[in-house]
C-alpha cells in the first residue's frame, strides 16, 4: 500500500470511529459535563488519572481546566494524579502500583469532587481501585474507556462510562481526546455562557 493510501485509510478509520461515537457517546458526554460543572459550582474539583498513555490525556485535561480551553477564563480546579512522579514512585514502591491512584484519591478526594479516569487498553487493577476509592469518598466517577476496557460491573449510581467504539488503541486515544475537548467546551459554555 502506498504511504498516501495508508494515510487516507487512517483518516477514514478515524472518521468512522468518530461518527459511530457520536451516536453512542453524546448523551454520556453531556451528562459528564453536567456532573463536572455541578461539582465545580459546589466548590469541588476534578481528579484525573490515566493508565499507560492515557495518563498523558489525564494531564492534558487538567491543564485545559487549570489554564484554559479555547477562550480566556479563570482557572478551574483539576489535578492529574499521574503528574506527581514522586508520589507515584513512593506509593508504587511501598504499596504496589495498583494503589497509586486510589491512595491519592483517598488523600485528596472529598465528597462532591469528581474522578475522571481514562484507559484505552485493558482495565488495570489501578483503574478499578481508583474508581472504588472515589466511590468510597462519595465522588462521581467518569470513565473514558475502550472496547477492551471499562468497569461495567462497578457498583453505584454515580458512574458515567464513555466507551470508545474502536478496537484500535490509537483510534480509542483519538476519540478520548475529542471527548475531552467536548467536555471542556461544554464546561466553558455552562460556566461562562455563549
Amino acid at each position: 500500500m502506498e504511504t498516501i493510501d495508508r494515510v487516507a485509510s487512517i483518516f477514514a478509520e478515524n472518521a468512522q470511529v468518530q461518527s459511530d461515537a457520536l451516536q453512542i457517546q453524546a448523551e454520556a458526554i453531556a451528562a459528564a459535563a453536567n456532573c463536572i460543572v455541578s461539582s465545580l459550582l459546589g466548590g469541588g474539583k476534578v481528579l484525573s488519572c490515566g493508565n499507560s498513555i492515557s495518563g498523558v490525556d489525564a494531564q492534558y485535561f487538567a491543564t485545559l481546566m487549570q489554564h484554559r480551553f479555547e477562550r480566556e477564563r479563570p482557572g478551574l480546579p483539576a489535578i492529574a494524579l499521574n503528574g506527581d512522579t514522586t508520589t507515584l514512585a513512593t506509593v508504587a514502591c511501598d504499596e504496589g502500583f495498583d494503589a497509586v491512584f486510589a491512595k491519592q484519591i483517598s488523600t485528596l478526594g472529598h465528597p462532591g469532587d469528581v474522578l475522571l479516569a481514562l484507559t484505552a487498553r485493558d482495565t488495570a487493577e489501578s483503574f478499578v481501585r481508583a474508581a472504588a476509592a472515589a466511590q468510597e469518598r462519595q465522588m462521581p466517577v467518569i470513565l473514558l474507556t475502550g472496547v477492551h476496557s471499562g468497569l461495567s460491573g462497578l457498583p453505584g449510581d454515580n458512574v458515567i462510562e464513555i466507551r470508545a467504539p474502536a478496537t484500535s488503541v490509537a483510534r480509542t486515544l483519538e476519540n478520548h481526546r475529542l471527548v475531552l475537548h467536548c467536555l471542556c467546551d461544554l464546561i466553558d459554555l455552562q460556566l461562562m455562557g455563549g
